[in-house]
């Protein structure tokens, strides 16, 4: 079994960047997630609300970060160094908020016109619990960044072929792994296998890890990464196939228990 692909998403919400190796922090992959859209509320923006977030591509330099989309100038965004926090929660629903920096007019006048809505671009300069420890099985604490709930999302291919396998059987469309949107991709190991998975530490490479659960699929999953066009599967089979007390489950939840770099090609190692 081995790493097969590595990806982050700079910008809760964007178009995924594809990397050939990173770093693994407290909080997830070096420079995943740790800015977010915001609305006039506070509250994180996501392809839940708005598609149009598949257009956006984030790619973080030394003290910021670049914006791209289609029809756009691109924009050099300063990483915030100071100003007064603002009080940011990930969902309407969630107890906690947590401080983050603003990123400036000039980055909300960018983003507001391509999502086509007031918004606010804010940073997370110290990754801080913005969950409350009863919200999740398996409390991280402080250690996460702007994350739905825990630091990475691995998938298995070989799950994603199986899954296929039922949509075609369906006759349905096959889905790429991107509609998952996962962090860590392993290829080698049995569909499903990462099932048996859960509750065991994990070594990729020279890292390890906790896996800390299932991952709960939403709507993004019927999202094309690439159009923003919007499609009834995966959801629909994976009800039929992966519904675990109303859960639809696709991936593996995992906290760092330590750090150090990732490569592509790395092998992974389930352990007692």
């Amino acid at each position: 079994m081995r790493l097969s692909t590595i990806h982050t998403y700079p910008v809760k919400g964007c178009h995924r960047l594809d990397h050939d190796g990173t770093q693994v922090l407290p909080w997830g992959l070096a420079g995943d997630r740790r800015w977010m859209v915001v609305d006039a509320d506070g509250v994180g923006v996501t392809q839940r609300e708005t598609r149009r977030l598949v257009g956006l591509h984030a790619t973080p330099r030394d003290g910021g970060l670049l914006l791209r989309a289609d029809g756009r100038p691109d924009l050099d965004v300063p990483e915030p160094a100071g100003g007064e926090p603002v009080a940011v929660r990930t969902f309407r629903s969630r107890k906690l908020p947590v401080s983050a920096l603003a990123a400036g007019p000039a980055a909300d006048d960018w983003l507001g016109a391509l999502l086509g809505r007031p918004v606010r671009l804010v940073f997370l300069a110290r990754p801080a619990r913005h969950l409350a420890a009863d919200e999740r099985e398996h409390d991280t604490g402080d250690q996460v960044s702007f994350a739905d709930a825990y630091p990475l999302l691995l998938a298995n291919a070989a799950s994603l072929t199986a899954l296929n396998d039922w949509l075609a059987e369906a006759g349905e469309e096959p889905v790429p792994m991107s509609r998952f949107r996962p962090n860590l991709v392993v290829e080698g190991a049995p569909a499903w296998a990462e099932d048996d998975w859960v509750g065991r530490p994990l070594r990729i490479g020279e890292v390890t890890f906790g896996a800390a659960g299932p991952c709960d699929r939403c709507v993004v999953t019927t999202i094309d990464q690439e159009t923003g066009v919007r499609d009834r599967e995966p959801l629909r089979t994976l009800g039929r196939y992966r519904n675990v007390r109303q859960k639809l489950l696709f991936g593996l939840h995992l906290v760092p228990t330590g750090t150090g770099a990732l490569n592509v090609g790395d092998p992974l190692t389930p352990g007692a």
